[in-house]
């Protein structure tokens, strides 16, 4: 039987308050530099302007005439290009030669108008911020195919993405849903994409282009809540492969009713692997290195080789455990397997390298 818990007073209002930021995308932003430092930084560059310009004009200083003693040194240089530059103009100091003025238009000039960017370019960041996000999400949108959807960025939401990432998937590749804000900040911390808001939720979804996704990983807090995931999700991409993970065995059921190619129970697997430990510590210690992705002991899936068409799983160097044929997975012994075939794939442990990522178009791997 599906076990239902209904929200109470507090969570209806926290998700009341969430539902007010969904839709909201979040892109990995680039590091960026502490806001005194972008000020110390541009100040510096603006004085560095300043120095350059009176350094110019005091080099053809004979081409000015101050209208005070007709004479222009090295602070009346400095005097003038400060308020040339910040576009004062006294005009108690003019340049009168030729030379002083063709310095002025081809040389001043510009540098007024690079000192003036330096010195509103936090402004003009400021303006041009949103449409900037507006560019980067449109291009995001634009080019996001054949993707990963997380719903769920919890403990088993960063397992299973972050074993996928180890394969090879690219983070640019994956999108993660949730309804916290600070949780989508921490997802995007680590380089994923970001969508805050219900996953269960079909416009939510849509943000996060599931209908143009590859996979879908449902990692909910709740069986109910992936449940519902699961059917939006299906409902959206008919194609997609939907792993969803679920806390109740007895809930496994309706998970693929809705949809879901593949369901985990989180709670019996950890029962299961407490009680091997119980009765066999080192069969423990093995099921858990076989969990962990990129030490010690591996468990992957590779196609057959041209090699290995007709031979038996124990002719092989590599410890076969299934094969899979069609919609079937065999075991290694069973006898429908027979001869394998090109088409067939197989479920294999390997060696984990470290350095290597081991993805699903390998054709040979390393023999034990």
């Amino acid at each position: 039987m599906f076990h239902v818990k209904l929200p109470g007073h507090d969570a209806i209002a926290r998700q009341a308050d969430e539902h007010l930021v969904t839709h909201r995308v979040n892109l990995p932003r680039r590091v960026v530099e502490r806001p005194l430092r972008q000020v110390t930084k541009r100040l510096l560059m603006a004085l560095l302007v300043l120095i350059v310009t009176a350094l110019i004009v005091y080099a053809d200083h004979d081409g000015y005439r101050d209208s005070a003693d007709e004479s222009v040194g090295l602070l009346d240089s400095f005097y003038y290009a400060t308020v040339t530059l910040s576009t004062t103009g006294y005009g108690d100091i003019t340049p009168v030669s030729d030379g002083a003025r063709l310095i002025n238009i081809f040389v001043v000039t510009p540098l007024r108008v690079l000192f003036l960017i330096i010195l509103v370019g936090t402004t003009l960041e400021v303006l041009t911020e949103r449409t900037r996000e507006e560019w980067r999400l449109n291009r995001w949108r634009s080019t996001l195919r054949d993707h990963t959807v997380v719903v769920g960025f919890g403990t088993k939401g960063r397992s299973a993405i972050r074993t996928v990432c180890a394969t090879g998937l690219k983070k640019e590749q994956v999108v993660v849903v949730d309804p916290s804000n600070k949780v989508i900040d921490a997802a995007t911390a680590e380089g994923y994409a970001g969508v805050t808001g219900d996953g269960t939720r079909s416009e939510v979804l849509k943000r996060a282009e599931v209908h143009r996704a590859r996979q879908v990983i449902v990692a909910t807090q709740r069986d109910d809540t992936a449940v519902l995931v699961t059917l939006t999700a299906r409902q959206l991409n008919r194609g997609a492969k939907i792993v969803a993970a679920v806390r109740e065995e007895e809930n496994a059921p309706l998970l693929k009713q809705s949809g879901a190619d593949a369901v985990i129970t989180s709670a019996s697997a950890a029962g299961r692997l407490l009680g091997l430990s119980v009765l066999s510590p080192a069969a423990g210690m093995v099921m858990e290195d076989l969990i962990h992705q990129g030490s010690g002991l591996d468990i992957v899936e590779r196609p057959v080789t041209k090699a290995e068409v007709g031979r038996g799983p124990r002719e092989l160097d590599d410890l076969v455990v299934s094969v899979v044929r069609g919609h079937r997975v065999l075991g290694y012994d069973d006898s429908a397997v027979g001869g394998l075939e090109l088409t067939d794939r197989l479920i294999t442990i390997v060696r984990a390298t470290p350095g290597t990522h081991v993805t699903p178009d390998v054709r040979r791997l390393p023999s034990q």
